[in-house]
């Protein structure tokens, strides 16, 4: 399970699992309308059958399966199936994003052209708007908490992963991961099953530069 907050590279991580052909197949499995709209048209809402894609859909030939998920996900699932229970020989990945500032500025534009990974159509303008950029890193903070309650309950030990690292070395990441299932069979990143690209350009870097120059002083605490 790969227990994440937006913009933070959950679905380039997962191409990466994916690509090896022994690291489960991580998609949204309890985000029914974007699976109908990314996957398939009848994709179910039941918490039950999402369960049940979990098991098939997710899971590579050698059995492994793989979900990611949000905490609001996970919170609304859980409400009304013990999913973990459900779930055998769960594993956790922390996923997070060192630049929050960029995850929030990443997270702000997406909103606005409705574009969420490089492979989709643009279909809104983004406009620089810091009170939306603050509101995401404040959500940001917010599910990075319920994340960190989550495991500090259970005393859990999740393979922690951060978004920078995974970009300069996928192949480490999909080892890692590996190492933690303990799989004896040889773990090798396929690119070509990759399409997802960075979607950071030069208008990130002036959304940042203005957000730092109007909101960048220290001494000053910002509340919405």
């Amino acid at each position: 399970m790969i227990c994440t907050t937006p913009r933070s590279g959950s679905n380039y991580l997962g191409q990466i699992f994916e690509s090896t052909g022994v690291l489960g197949r991580p998609r949204e499995y309890f985000n029914g309308p974007a699976r109908r709209v990314l996957d398939d048209l009848a994709y179910p809402d039941d918490v039950e059958a999402q369960i049940e894609r979990v098991l098939t859909d997710g899971a590579t030939a050698n059995g492994v399966y793989a979900l990611k998920l949000f905490p609001d996900q996970f919170r609304q699932a859980s409400a009304r199936v013990r999913v973990v229970e459900r779930l055998p020989n769960l594993s956790f990945v922390r996923l997070r994003r060192r630049d929050i500032l960029g995850q929030a500025i990443s997270w702000s534009r997406a909103l606005q052209t409705e574009q969420y990974r490089s492979t989709q159509t643009v279909k809104g303008a983004a406009t620089y708007d810091a009170r939306l950029i603050i509101q995401r890193i404040v959500e940001i903070a917010r599910f990075e908490a319920a994340w960190d309650i989550y495991f500090a309950r259970l005393s859990a030990n999740p393979l922690r992963l951060e978004y920078e690292t995974v970009v300069s070395d996928p192949a480490a990441a999909a080892q890692a991961l590996a190492a933690q299932l303990q799989l004896n069979e040889p773990i090798s990143v396929n690119a070509a099953r990759i399409d997802l690209r960075i979607q950071r350009d030069d208008e990130t870097s002036v959304w940042r530069e203005r957000f730092t120059r109007e909101h960048g002083d220290a001494n000053v605490f910002y509340t919405l």
